[in-house]
């Protein structure tokens, strides 16, 4: 199930917003514009040419658990859950906070080897998973343990 496409940063942060209103969320957002204050202007092109000003935000959600996004210039975000990062397509991110707030999140762990799993599932697309560390298990995140 393909997601809307969300050409510029700023389509995604009223996205990002959207989401968070439909699931009754208030959103803090911090914007970097321009290339003195941007990951992207740190980074030219090479080629010289003029291209569009680069921008990044950084949305923190309120409630439980605790999420913060940060979008980059060039299509990628880090979608962070209870301190774990997700690297996360920006056109998929309203659908994986939408997983997240709708329980489709799960801890997994393993007795051998040792091991403890995150699990965020985005219907339509692969599972995403990240592992935690002993020290990041948090109470939000101890509450799914399957």
């Amino acid at each position: 199930m393909p997601h809307p496409p969300l050409p510029s940063t700023q389509s995604a942060v009223f996205a990002v917003e959207a989401m968070a209103a439909r699931h009754g969320r208030e959103v803090r957002a911090v914007h970097d514009i321009g290339r003195d204050q941007t990951f992207a202007g740190l980074v030219g092109d090479g080629g010289g040419e003029l291209d569009a000003i680069p921008h990044e935000a950084l949305l923190e959600l309120g409630g439980r658990p605790a999420l913060t996004v940060r979008l980059f210039a060039h299509e990628d975000a880090v979608v962070c859950v209870e301190g774990i990062d997700f690297d996360v397509p920006r056109d998929s991110v309203p659908a994986f906070l939408h997983a997240v707030w709708s329980s489709l999140v799960q801890v997994r762990t393993r007795t051998f080897p040792p091991s403890t799993t995150l699990v965020v599932t985005v219907p339509g697309e692969d599972a995403y998973r990240e592992h935690i560390g002993v020290h990041d298990l948090t109470p939000w995140l101890a509450g799914l343990i399957r």
